[in-house]
C-alpha cells in the first residue's frame, strides 16, 4: 500500500503570537473546524506560487494552462504576478461551506457547514459531504439544498368500540 504524503506543513514556530491571531480569525470567518485546514490550504497557495514561478521564464501556452486552471477555479489570475499575490482567503472563499453562505442558503459560515457534513447539499443532483470542496465557477449555479420529506407517522388508532364493563361494575 502506498502512504500518502502530507498536504500540509506545520509552522515552523509554534507559539507566534501574530500567526495565531490571524489563523484563528480565519477560522472563525470561514468556519473551520481546526487550524491544520488553514494550512492545507496555506500549503494550496504555496504550490501554486511555485508553480507560477517554475513557468516564470516558460512560454505563454504553458501559463496560460495554469491561469485557466485557477480561473475555473474562480480565482482571478492574468499574470504570474497575480498568481504570486494570491491569498489564503482566495481559496477559503471558493469552498463549498462559504459560497453556500455568500448565496444565502445559510444564515452563517457555521450553519453552511453543517449543512455539507450532514449531507445536505448537493451539486448536479449529487452529494457533496466534504466542506473543503472547492467549487469550480461551472458548479457554481447548481448548488442546492436537499430538502426531506417529512412522513407523519400515523396515530395508533382508538378503539370505536366502548369497551363492554360488566353489569356488576356499572352499578
Amino acid at each position: 500500500m502506498i502512504r500518502k504524503k502530507k498536504l500540509y506543513v506545520r509552522p515552523k514556530k509554534m507559539y507566534e503570537k501574530v500567526r495565531i491571531e490571524e489563523e484563528n480569525n480565519l477560522k472563525k470567518k470561514y468556519a473551520l473546524k481546526s487550524k491544520r485546514e488553514v494550512w492545507k490550504v496555506d500549503a494550496k497557495v504555496d504550490y501554486y506560487r511555485s508553480r507560477a514561478k517554475d513557468l516564470a521564464k516558460a512560454s505563454m501556452e504553458e501559463q496560460k494552462i495554469l491561469f485557466g486552471k485557477l480561473t475555473s477555479l474562480g480565482i482571478k489570475v492574468d499574470s504570474i504576478a497575480d498568481v504570486l499575490a494570491l491569498k489564503i482567503e482566495n481559496f477559503l472563499e471558493r469552498r463549498l461551506p462559504y459560497i453556500l453562505f455568500r448565496k444565502g442558503l445559510a444564515k452563517t459560515p457555521q450553519q453552511a457547514r453543517q449543512f455539507v457534513a450532514h449531507k445536505n447539499v448537493l451539486i448536479n443532483n449529487n452529494v457533496v459531504n466534504s466542506p473543503s470542496y472547492i467549487v469550480p465557477v461551472a458548479e457554481e449555479n447548481s448548488i442546492s439544498l436537499r430538502v426531506k420529506a417529512k412522513v407523519k407517522k400515523p396515530k395508533a388508532e382508538v378503539a370505536a368500540e366502548p369497551i363492554a364493563v360488566p353489569a356488576e361494575v356499572a352499578k
